[in-house]
């Protein structure tokens, strides 16, 4: 395959193995020498949960989104930038990978504004909800990354960005890696997950989605598309619809898969094409 820009976002089991983790910092070693650019966004939610326990933070998720006080968000961003991201940076740069961290507050990178969910109550009327610290991508200015890139670096970016009055809010990682290969451009944004990709019926292999078009997803949710789905197909939705060319589901615990796929042209997991 030609050279191209990957965007990746990374979590689940592949995220707290230890293995894994330097399996994969191999494949993306032997990736950028084949001269694809890399930029990995992570979250860290075994880690902040972790976190929040230690510091005796009651977290409440609502559907799907963890309500977070300011005293939640000190944790939060502790963990993600102080911790998860510094051992990425380091894991990766001692493979070779010149891996240099990042979060949405660098340079402003990314703008982000107050998140607020709306659901339908007992009457079947709209009701917001505010999840406190919680903030939905606004605007990403992608030349720091683009800079970094250009000079051979590789991007670690954890999912931490800032409204317009500098107050820091924890982003939805897939929403936040969503955003990052939409203002790139990526040729490739890659989802890893714990499964091998999308299936029309999970778990049977033969079942599993090789490629689909962004237009038929929509119809796929809450069949085909369920539980932590949802949020993995919405971010390459989301993608997509702004210049992304293909979003990749692939399996994050078997790394070979990256280089099967991005080396050896095997296809793999499931392709979202435009």
């Amino acid at each position: 395959m030609q050279p191209a820009t990957l965007l990746i976002k990374y979590g689940g089991n592949a995220m707290i193995n230890q293995e894994l983790k330097l399996q994969i910092a191999s494949a993306l070693n032997t990736l950028k020498l084949a001269g694809h650019k890399i930029v990995l966004v992570h979250g860290g939610g075994p880690f902040i949960n972790k976190a929040l326990e230690k510091a005796q933070i009651t977290s409440e998720f609502i559907e799907g989104q963890r309500q977070t006080n300011a005293e939640a968000l000190f944790e939060i961003q502790k963990t993600l930038i102080g911790e998860v991201n510094a051992d990425l940076v380091q894991l990766f740069s001692n493979n070779n990978l010149s891996a240099v961290g990042l979060s949405g507050l660098d340079a402003g990178m990314v703008q982000v504004e107050k998140k607020i969910l709306s659901r339908k109550n007992a009457s079947g009327e709209l009701d917001n909800i505010d999840l406190g610290r919680v903030g939905q991508v606004k605007k990403v200015d992608s030349s720091l990354i683009q800079s970094l890139l250009s000079n051979h670096y590789t991007p670690v970016i954890a999912c931490i960005g800032a409204d317009e009055s500098g107050i820091a809010y924890n982003v939805n990682a897939d929403d936040f890696a969503g955003e990052i290969a939409s203002a790139l451009h990526a040729d490739y944004y890659i989802s890893l997950t714990d499964v091998d990709g999308l299936y029309e019926n999970y778990p049977d292999p033969a079942s599993l989605i090789s490629t689909i078009p962004l237009e038929d997803l929509p119809k796929l949710y809450g069949s085909i598309i369920q539980g932590g789905m949802i949020p993995k197909i919405q971010s390459c939705e989301l993608a997509l619809k702004k210049g992304v060319k293909n979003a990749l589901i692939i399996n994050g615990t078997k790394p070979e898969q990256l280089l099967d796929f991005f080396e050896k042209n095997i296809r793999l997991g499931t392709t979202i094409t435009q």
